[in-house]
């Protein structure tokens, strides 16, 4: 089994990880030119951004090819998925790409401009996230079938919020992030970040390509990146994934020497 997955602060690859087989990381499949993939079971995992692909799995979707006798896809998500899943399986029918099952995980929400940390940790229980990846690892294990639904209504709703995600999720937002005295120039957020956003001369740089993923924020040690809208300081990483395995999932420009 391969599983393909993105993630920022670990869920998806907590997923992964449960499910088994070879995990691959997206980021550095696309790294290496690598986008033809046969096993006897193939799944993606990914975060749901704004009732969507995160753009970075769009553009990796765009180019795949999976051969297998089972297909999975897995969105985690932390309030609503919206139409995600109905819209991923038009879009990767499209491409040669059919899923034999598709479900979503609800989990902690970091996304920081709507959500507090602590908050979403606290309603953990109440998420059932872990009975729910068991559920969803025994259903691939025994290759069930599941594809989605959508209403109209929740069409139409998607669309609006991909519509409004598309306005506040500008590859430029990194440029607006606020990176106070407390860094340190250790280089973590440079290795978290999935599309070599970051730069570390005198001050901390951030380019164009931001994938709103939030990794450089909430993975800093010293907590010094801030964002002007965000709703706590408190910062998420999921217990059962390490720093490092962010950084392996991630980095673009080969891992520095003091990690």
């Amino acid at each position: 089994m391969t599983i393909l997955y993105f993630t920022s602060t670990g869920n998806c690859l907590q997923l992964a990880k449960k499910i088994g087989g070879i995990q691959l990381s997206i980021p550095q499949m696309i790294k290496e030119n690598k986008y033809h993939f046969e096993d006897d079971a193939i799944g993606l995992i990914f975060p749901v951004y704004g009732f969507g692909l995160p753009k970075i799995v769009k553009r990796f979707l765009e180019k795949a090819s999976f051969k297998a006798q089972y297909t999975f896809a897995v969105g985690t998500y932390g309030n609503t998925p919206g139409a995600v899943m109905f819209n991923l399986h038009k879009f990767a029918v499209k491409r040669g790409i059919t899923f034999d099952y598709m479900n979503e995980l609800l989990t902690v929400d970091n996304y920081l401009p709507v959500f507090d940390v602590n908050d979403q940790i606290a309603r953990l229980p109440e998420k059932k996230t872990a009975e729910n990846i068991e559920k969803i690892v025994s259903d691939i294990h025994n290759r069930k079938t599941n594809l989605p639904k959508a209403s109209v209504s929740l069409k139409v709703l998607t669309a609006f919020i991909q519509s409004m995600s598309g306005v506040f999720s500008s590859g430029k937002a990194a440029q607006k992030f606020i990176v106070n005295e407390k860094c340190k120039h250790c280089g973590i957020c440079t290795n978290v970040c999935p599309v070599s956003n970051i730069n570390i001369a005198d001050k901390v740089v951030f380019s164009d390509r931001c994938e709103s993923c939030f990794g450089c924020v909430h993975h800093c040690p010293a907590n010094a990146i801030h964002l002007r809208n965000e709703k706590s300081t408190a910062r998420y990483r999921n217990a059962e994934v390490t720093l490092k395995e962010i950084q392996n999932a991630n980095c673009q420009n080969g891992l520095a020497k003091r990690i």
